[in-house]
C-alpha cells in the first residue's frame, strides 16, 4: 500500500511573508494601512460593490478615493479581494509578519514594498525551522 503525502494546490501555501522595516514606525504604519484596506474591502463587499471570486475591472469611486487618500496606486482592482482572505498580520518590533494559506499575496507585498520594507517570503511547509515557521492563529 502506498501512502500519498503531498500538499494540495488549494489553500495550502502555509506562506510566511516578513516585512523588515528600519524602525517600528514603518511596521506600525503598514499594519495600519493593511487594517484600513481590509476594513474598506469588507465594507465594499457588504455593499455589493466588490464580489469575492469575481474581481472588478475598475475601482469603485469610494475605493479609488480611499486608495488616493492612502497614496497607494500600485494595487490593481483585481488584487483588492486579497484583503478579504484569511490572513494573520502581526507586529514583531520592526518586523511585520503575515501568515496565510493563500498564494495570492501581491497586494500585501506591494504595500510593504511601497513603505520601504525588505521582504522575505517562504513556505513554512519547507522551512519550518524559521522563526515564524509554525502557524500562529
Amino acid at each position: 500500500m502506498k501512502i500519498w503525502c503531498q500538499h494540495g494546490s488549494e489553500h495550502s501555501a502555509n506562506l510566511v511573508m516578513i516585512g523588515h522595516f528600519k524602525d517600528e514606525t514603518g511596521a506600525n504604519r503598514v499594519k495600519a494601512i493593511i487594517d484600513e484596506l481590509t476594513r474598506q474591502v469588507r465594507e465594499e463587499e457588504s455593499k455589493g460593490t466588490l464580489t469575492i471570486g469575481d474581481p472588478p475591472e475598475r475601482y469603485s469611486k469610494t475605493m479609488l478615493d480611499f486608495l488616493l487618500k492612502l497614496n497607494i496606486g500600485a494595487i490593481g482592482p483585481g488584487e483588492l479581494e486579497q484583503f478579504a482572505y484569511d490572513v494573520n498580520v502581526t507586529l514583531e518590533g520592526k518586523d511585520l509578519v503575515l501568515t496565510t494559506d493563500e498564494y495570492d499575496v501581491s497586494a500585501f507585498l506591494k504595500v510593504m514594498f511601497l513603505e520601504g520594507a525588505r521582504i522575505e517570503v517562504y513556505s513554512a511547509h519547507y522551512h519550518p525551522e524559521g522563526e515564524y515557521g509554525r502557524r500562529r492563529r
